[in-house]
Order: structure tokens, then C-alpha cells, then sequence
């Protein structure tokens, strides 16, 4: 599965590099995916994941890298989508929010149970909802220090296409995500965390 894995991310990848509509936006946008790729090196053997978290962790670095290749305002498979359904606006950075709340809360709700941070279901759920709002809230105010730094190359990577509340609607889509992933995955999650234990 590793080599696989690897080779869906750096395919990705080399691809998304290959004459990106802007080199800034691409380098921002795929800096978390290499951030990721580095971390999962150092921790591979000190602290396997489930199978289930690198595989939502290889699609979220996707989605990062089409989002980088295209800018998130102009992926053409979500701009079909929005002229076949009269939308205003290309909704691509939607699901990079959405997927930004549901991926990250597998991960930190792995980390907790594994080494016994939080004790009781119902509290793990609300730190979990609570961490994955602030990396929301954290990457917002990212992109909102890049806009000033950068200048020309914000609109491309806030992708913002005009619609004033972006940032608060943003946050939501973390916080679904956050809430889905929980609701859908967390029985299914809790097995693979006893196949990691038992060393499989």
C-alpha cells in the first residue's frame, strides 16, 4: 500500500507542477502536502497511522494539488458544474473546506485515542470538532496574511470569486466535515485502530 500511495502523490504532484495557471498559488497551495509527506516519513515507524487515515490523507493532498494546479476558482470540472446548475461560482474551494474539516478530524481523533488523551466519547467528539475548527480558523488567517504579502497572487489563493462572507462559510464547511467524518467513520476508524494495535 506505501508504494502505491506514493506513487498516486508524487504523480499528483509532478502533475500539478507542470505549468500551473500561478507558481505562487501552486507553491502555497501544495505546501501542505509536502509539510504532510514530511511528517508521515518521521513518523512512519514510531507511530503508524490506519489504513483509513493515509488513504483520506492522500485524497485531501489531492485535492490541495488540483486546487494548486488550476487555482480553486477555476478547476474546470466545478466550473461545468456551476454552469450546468446556473451556480454563481466555481465551488471547488468548497469541498478543499469541507474535506478540510472531515481529513483532520480522523487524524486528531487517531492521535487522542491511541495515546489515551481524552477520556469519554462525547468529550473526545467536541476537542476533536474544536481542533479542526481551529486549523480552519488558523489557515484563514494564512491566506489572510499571504493576500498582504502577496499582493497580485491573493485572489488566486483565497479564491473568494467576490462572495463577502468566504471566510465564515469556510469554517463552516470545516466544521461539517469535521462533523462527518465522526458520524460516519468513527466504528469503522475504531476497528482499524485495533488492527494497528494488534499490529496487522
Amino acid at each position: 500500500m506505501r508504494n502505491l500511495w506514493l506513487i498516486i502523490f508524487f504523480a499528483t504532484l509532478v502533475w500539478s507542477g507542470i505549468h500551473p495557471k500561478d507558481f505562487l498559488t501552486w507553491l502555497l497551495e501544495v505546501m501542505p502536502a509536502l509539510v504532510g509527506l514530511v511528517v508521515l516519513a518521521a513518523t512512519r515507524h514510531k507511530f503508524p497511522l490506519t489504513s483509513l487515515t493515509y488513504v483520506l490523507i492522500l485524497f485531501h493532498c489531492v485535492i490541495l494539488m488540483v486546487g494548486g494546479h488550476y487555482t480553486y476558482a477555476e478547476v474546470p470540472l466545478f466550473d461545468w458544474i456551476r454552469d450546468w446548475f446556473g451556480l454563481e461560482r466555481n465551488n471547488y474551494d468548497k469541498v478543499g473546506h469541507l474535506v478540510q474539516g472531515f481529513v483532520p478530524a480522523i487524524i486528531a481523533r487517531e492521535i487522542l485515542i491511541r495515546n489515551a488523551i481524552v477520556v469519554g466519547r462525547g468529550w473526545l467528539s467536541f476537542i476533536v470538532v474544536c481542533i479542526c475548527l481551529a486549523i480552519s480558523a488558523f489557515y484563514e488567517l494564512i491566506e489572510w496574511w499571504v493576500a498582504i504579502m502577496s499582493g497580485e497572487s491573493a485572489e488566486a489563493f483565497l479564491g473568494t470569486q467576490g462572495y463577502i462572507w468566504d471566510t465564515q462559510s469556510d469554517m463552516l464547511y470545516a466544521l461539517t466535515g469535521a462533523i462527518l467524518a465522526l458520524v460516519l467513520l468513527s466504528k469503522f476508524h475504531d476497528r482499524q485502530m485495533k488492527l494497528v494495535a494488534r499490529g496487522e
